[in-house]
Protein backbone atom coordinates (compact mmCIF):
# COMPACT_ATOMS: atom_id res chain seq x y z
CA UNK A 1 0.00 0.00 0.00
CA UNK A 2 1.32 3.42 -0.91
CA UNK A 3 1.58 5.99 1.85
CA UNK A 4 2.04 9.56 0.69
CA UNK A 5 4.11 11.80 2.86
CA UNK A 6 1.89 14.62 4.01
CA UNK A 7 3.50 18.01 4.25
CA UNK A 8 1.87 20.10 6.91
CA UNK A 9 1.97 23.85 6.65
CA UNK A 10 1.06 25.48 9.90
CA UNK A 11 -0.56 28.77 9.18
CA UNK A 12 0.30 31.77 11.26
CA UNK A 13 -2.28 31.52 14.00
CA UNK A 14 -2.33 32.09 17.68
CA UNK A 15 -0.36 29.28 19.28
CA UNK A 16 -2.12 27.89 22.33
CA UNK A 17 -0.35 27.78 25.69
CA UNK A 18 -1.90 24.54 26.92
CA UNK A 19 -0.10 21.34 25.94
CA UNK A 20 -3.24 19.42 24.98
CA UNK A 21 -4.43 22.34 22.83
CA UNK A 22 -1.10 22.35 20.98
CA UNK A 23 -1.45 18.63 20.34
CA UNK A 24 -5.05 19.09 19.16
CA UNK A 25 -3.88 21.80 16.75
CA UNK A 26 -1.23 19.47 15.29
CA UNK A 27 -3.78 16.67 14.93
CA UNK A 28 -6.26 18.97 13.20
CA UNK A 29 -3.64 20.11 10.69
CA UNK A 30 -2.71 16.50 9.87
CA UNK A 31 -6.34 15.49 9.47
CA UNK A 32 -7.11 18.54 7.34
CA UNK A 33 -4.24 17.71 4.99
CA UNK A 34 -5.28 14.05 4.78
CA UNK A 35 -8.92 14.97 4.13
CA UNK A 36 -7.95 17.42 1.39
CA UNK A 37 -5.96 14.72 -0.42
CA UNK A 38 -8.81 12.23 -0.05
CA UNK A 39 -11.38 14.72 -1.37
CA UNK A 40 -9.16 15.66 -4.31
CA UNK A 41 -8.73 12.00 -5.30
CA UNK A 42 -12.47 11.48 -4.95
CA UNK A 43 -13.28 14.42 -7.23
CA UNK A 44 -10.78 13.09 -9.79
CA UNK A 45 -12.41 9.65 -9.77
CA UNK A 46 -15.88 11.15 -10.18
CA UNK A 47 -14.71 13.27 -13.13
CA UNK A 48 -13.14 10.22 -14.79
CA UNK A 49 -16.40 8.31 -14.34
CA UNK A 50 -18.46 11.12 -15.86
CA UNK A 51 -16.09 11.41 -18.83
CA UNK A 52 -16.23 7.63 -19.35
CA UNK A 53 -20.04 7.69 -19.29
CA UNK A 54 -20.08 10.50 -21.84
CA UNK A 55 -17.69 8.53 -24.05
CA UNK A 56 -18.40 5.53 -26.25
CA UNK A 57 -16.84 2.62 -24.33
CA UNK A 58 -19.46 1.07 -22.06
CA UNK A 59 -17.08 -1.37 -20.32
CA UNK A 60 -14.77 1.47 -19.32
CA UNK A 61 -17.74 3.49 -18.08
CA UNK A 62 -18.98 0.64 -15.88
CA UNK A 63 -15.47 0.14 -14.48
CA UNK A 64 -14.97 3.84 -13.73
CA UNK A 65 -18.40 4.26 -12.13
CA UNK A 66 -17.81 1.19 -9.97
CA UNK A 67 -14.45 2.61 -8.84
CA UNK A 68 -15.98 6.03 -8.13
CA UNK A 69 -18.77 4.42 -6.06
CA UNK A 70 -16.20 2.48 -4.08
CA UNK A 71 -14.21 5.65 -3.39
CA UNK A 72 -17.38 7.50 -2.38
CA UNK A 73 -18.27 4.79 0.12
CA UNK A 74 -14.76 4.74 1.55
CA UNK A 75 -14.63 8.52 1.88
CA UNK A 76 -18.02 8.57 3.63
CA UNK A 77 -16.90 5.77 5.94
CA UNK A 78 -13.86 7.81 6.97
CA UNK A 79 -16.10 10.79 7.70
CA UNK A 80 -14.60 13.10 5.09
CA UNK A 81 -17.98 13.51 3.40
CA UNK A 82 -21.43 12.72 4.75
CA UNK A 83 -23.18 9.44 4.05
CA UNK A 84 -26.11 11.11 2.26
CA UNK A 85 -23.74 13.12 0.05
CA UNK A 86 -22.04 9.90 -1.03
CA UNK A 87 -25.40 8.29 -1.72
CA UNK A 88 -26.61 11.24 -3.76
CA UNK A 89 -23.46 11.32 -5.89
CA UNK A 90 -23.57 7.55 -6.45
CA UNK A 91 -27.22 7.79 -7.45
CA UNK A 92 -26.48 10.49 -10.01
CA UNK A 93 -23.57 8.52 -11.46
CA UNK A 94 -25.68 5.37 -11.77
CA UNK A 95 -28.49 7.35 -13.38
CA UNK A 96 -26.08 8.63 -16.06
CA UNK A 97 -24.68 5.13 -16.58
CA UNK A 98 -28.15 3.65 -16.98
CA UNK A 99 -29.11 6.37 -19.46
CA UNK A 100 -26.01 5.50 -21.46
CA UNK A 101 -26.89 1.79 -21.39
CA UNK A 102 -30.44 2.48 -22.51
CA UNK A 103 -29.33 4.46 -25.57
CA UNK A 104 -26.76 1.82 -26.62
Amino acid sequence: MFFAKIIIVIQEKEMPNIKSAKKRMRQNEKRRARNRITKKNLRTNIKKAILAVEGEDQELAVQQVRLACKKLDKTAQKGVIKKNTAGRKKSRLMKKLNAMSATS
